[in-house]
């Protein structure tokens, strides 16, 4: 199996995920709505943070979709990180430190998978009952680019990925493994930037996260060539 999530949409405007998300602040140059996103292209991320003793501001900030560690040289990896394995990700390298104190949460309203049988790969919308916001836990870092004076604006990226579990439920059909979707009721203790994060943590919000992925629903999706909202219009009912 190839990895997962490689695909997703955010068809939500900005003021939208500020009210749903309780965002206190929100960055510049947000992205527009998209329904073909891949990895590397900007995404609305939710995190909280704080400087000093200030206290910690939630923030909805545009993110690169694919974690970037921060001792990175150069910003594009050798190895795919828009995934990340809860069942590791607070052992490995590139993404214990963000396990630890860089939390966030990546809202989308669908995620695409490709079913293989044999050499046919069909491509599936999923989303929640009634279109929910899904809210896919992640994780982020901040990657500084040193060829750059430290005042550059750009001399900051904010890189993201999402944590990815076993899947459950009707899903398992389509794929092995599934995004990690937190329920509203772990929002909070996820994102809290005063908690720090170990595998304990990621353990809790797959367990928190199961009800909302067995409950996810799909359906078969033409093509995804350009982007647009008939991307995700049903080819044919597909829940069995």
């Amino acid at each position: 199996m190839w990895n997962m999530c490689g695909r997703y949409v955010i068809a939500r405007a900005v003021g939208d995920l500020v009210s749903m998300f309780d965002v206190m602040a929100a960055g510049d140059n947000l992205p527009e709505p998209a329904w073909n996103i891949k990895p590397t292209n900007r995404v609305p991320v939710v995190l909280e943070s704080a400087k000093g003793e200030d206290e910690p501001v939630r923030r909805l900030e545009a993110g690169r979709w694919s974690l970037t560690p921060s001792y990175s040289k150069e910003l594009k990896t050798k190895f795919a990180t828009f995934n990340a394995r809860s069942e590791t990700a607070a052992e490995k390298a590139t993404f214990r430190g963000s396990v630890k104190s860089k939390r966030a949460i990546l809202p989308a309203d669908f995620y695409y998978e490709w079913h293989t049988e044999g050499k046919t790969k069909t491509p599936y919308a999923i989303h929640s009952p009634g279109d929910e916001i899904l809210a896919f836990a992640g994780l982020y870092t901040w990657w500084p680019d040193k060829s750059l004076p430290e005042d550059h604006e750009d001399y900051w990226t904010l890189t993201t990925t999402i944590l990815t579990r076993a899947a459950v439920g009707e899903v398992s059909q389509l794929h092995d493994r599934t995004p990690v979707t937190l329920p509203p009721s772990f929002w909070d203790e996820w994102l809290d930037a005063g908690q720090d994060g170990d595998q304990t943590l990621v353990d809790a919000a797959v367990a928190a996260a199961t009800p909302v992925a067995e409950a996810l629903l799909f359906h078969q999706v033409g093509p995804l060539k350009g982007d647009g909202p008939e991307l995700v219009e049903p080819v044919e009912s597909n829940r069995a």
